[in-house]
């Protein structure tokens, strides 16, 4: 079901930044591994980030390794992904999701979501 929020996406020129944020309003995200996805247009959705949840361990697809950062602030309820180098190829739907571990997020085994984000890049 949808149970998160996702903000920040936008329309970017190539090589530009953003950064995505996520929260689970009236909720905490703690004890859940968060992570992000995204789906181009007359794509599969794919895996992009995930983050432990306490933080101290995280996995990226190789396709966005040394330009996205995940990161997350529990007490907030807030998981970020920190885009930059942005590239054409990264345009897509990004959505939050929560699941039990890193693993389940990178296998799209995610047990919450968000409506998603669009992220656009120019190039």
């Amino acid at each position: 079901q949808v149970e998160l929020v996702e903000s920040g996406g936008g329309l970017v020129q190539a090589g530009d930044s953003l950064r995505l944020s996520c929260v689970a309003p009236g909720r905490t995200l703690g004890y859940y591994a968060m992570g992000w996805l995204r789906q181009a247009p007359g794509k599969a959705r794919e895996f992009v980030a995930g983050i432990s949840w306490i933080g101290d361990s995280t996995i990226y697809a190789d396709s966005v390794k040394g330009r996205f950062t995940i990161s997350r602030e529990n007490a907030e309820s807030t998981v970020y992904l920190q885009m930059n180098s942005l590239k054409s190829e990264d345009t897509a739907v990004y959505y939050c999701a929560a699941a039990a571990t890193t693993e389940q997020l990178r296998t799209l085994s995610y047990d919450y979501w968000g409506k998603g984000t669009q992220v656009t890049v120019s190039s």
